[in-house]
Parts: C-alpha cells; structure tokens; sequence
C-alpha cells in the first residue's frame, strides 16, 4: 500500500490529479482512512492510472474515458470514439498549417515592403440577411447613385427602413470598367412587397469572406482592392463567387424620406469607412 505522496512520486501522478481522478470516480484508492481521510493506493492500480493517463494523451475527455473504462463497450463504438478523435487531431494539424502559412506570408510582406503592411485583412463568416435590392447593368462604377435613389425611393413608398449598412453587390466574374452588373441591396427587418425592379429576398450567407476596411473616398480604391487579392492568393486562396461592399459609414448623397441608421451615416468624405469582401476557399 503506499500514501498518496508516495503513490504520486511512483506514476508520476500529481497529487492534486489523483484527488481530482478519485472525486470523478476514475481512480478510487484502495482504502481511505476513515480518521485521518488519507488515501492509499495499491502498485496493481498503476495498468489503471496508466490507461486513463493514455486515453487522455488521445484527446479523449475524462467522461469518455470513464465510460471507456467501466462499461464494456463494443469494438465499433470504441473506433468511432477514436476516429472522432482522428479527425479533430487533423483538423488541429491544418489550422496550424494554415496559421503557419499566414505568418509565412505576413514575414515575406515585411520583408518586401520594410515595414508593417497598412491593410489588414481578416477572414469572417458573412451571415445571410434579409435585403431589398435592384440588380441591374449601369455604365460605370460611378453610375451607381441612380440605382441608390430608385432603390431609396422605393422604401419611401413602402414605408420601409434599413437596419444596417447597406450594401452592393457586384456580379461580373472579371473587372469590367463599363457595363458592370451590381445588385444595391438595404437590409430590412421585416419582408415588404416587391415589384418589378425590386427584389426583397433573403441575400444567401458566406462561409468564408476575405475582407478588408477602406477608408475615405473611392478614388484610391483600387489600391485597396490590390492588397485585398495580393493577400487572397499570397495566403492560399481563392475567389469563389461575386466581391461586395459593404458600407459601414457611408455618405448619405441627397435627402431622403426613409430613416436611415444615425451611426452609418456621415457627412464627410475622409470619414466613410467601407468594408471590401471576397468569398474565398482554400486552394
């Protein structure tokens, strides 16, 4: 029989985890002194202790070693409890890989620009919204304002109003600088009829969006969109389906009837803050 400490000193075992594993039912001393409360243990427990401390080493938590260990479980289950762990352990392995591989490519920019990069692009889910929009073919870029005001003049009469940045949508698989095809999309709270030229519809999520924050006007925004696909395809992946642009502060270009967000709206170009999305997949 040997004293907790001394049991502890043999397996390599603290203390501290033997009380733990005792009071979860893992490892239950062999006698508790009913005086004193000190625990002893026996030199045939250690093929236990050693099970359990093997378990854990898999990722297995210590309920399921628990069950592992007192219920006979059938073959299968046991290797569907271990695959299991198989799959999180690579899943683990990957997105070490691919922070890796970010770090990589973050050293490889500082190297060639000598300093910190001044974009910051980060990786989000894109949840699915419920949206008004008019999708349509305009001129240029620039051409956008007459969708906004029909889009804006539309709410007015439906007495409908945007809870949160709007939105554009741009649905060329290349860059066209004429006869571009853009959906302008609010967010609502709640569905109001459409008609002809306007769609009100739930605007699908994204798993993966590469996004990035552009600040001020639009005439350096190409720069922008330059540092978005350098790093998209330096961090090893790649576009899968239309960009948008979402407009967290934007520039409300004429009044309106419809009330929109106080906190989305400024009046001063410098200050509009727009953020620049990509779906994207790893390669």
């Amino acid at each position: 029989m040997f004293k907790i400490g001394d049991f502890s000193k043999l397996s390599q075992v603290s203390v501290k985890t033997l009380r733990y594993y005792d009071e979860l039912g893992l490892l239950k001393p062999v006698e508790v002194d009913r005086f004193t409360g000190y625990r002893s243990y026996s030199a045939d427990q250690l093929p236990r202790l050693n099970r359990i401390l093997a378990l854990k080493d898999l990722g297995l938590t210590l309920d399921e070693i628990g069950t592992l260990l007192d219920d006979e479980l059938p073959a299968a289950q046991i290797r569907g409890m271990l695959r299991l762990k198989q799959v999180e352990a690579r899943e683990r392995v990957q997105d070490e890989q691919a922070r890796l591989a970010r770090v990589e490519a973050r050293l490889r920019q500082i190297e060639e620009e000598g300093k910190m990069p001044t974009y910051e692009v980060v990786i989000k889910k894109a949840e699915p919204q419920l949206v008004a929009s008019i999708r349509d073919v305009i001129p240029t870029f620039a051409a956008q304002g007459r969708v906004w005001n029909e889009l804006d003049a539309f709410l007015s009469r439906r007495k409908a109003n945007p809870i949160g940045p709007c939105l554009t949508v741009y649905h060329d698989t290349e860059f066209k600088e004429h006869d571009v095809d853009v959906e302008v999309c609010e967010p609502l709270g709640s569905a109001v009829p459409g008609d002809d030229r306007v769609k009100v519809y739930t605007l699908p999520g994204v798993e993966k969006m590469a996004c990035i924050l552009h600040r001020g006007s639009f005439e350096n925004v190409g720069q922008t969109y330059g540092a978005l696909t350098a790093w998209i395809q330096a961090n090893g992946y790649r576009i899968i389906g239309s960009n948008r642009e979402v407009y967290l502060v934007a520039v409300l270009l004429q009044k309106s009837a419809v009330q929109y967000p106080a906190s989305y709206l400024t009046d001063k170009e410098e200050n509009r803050l727009t953020e620049i999305q990509f779906p994207v997949e790893k390669v």
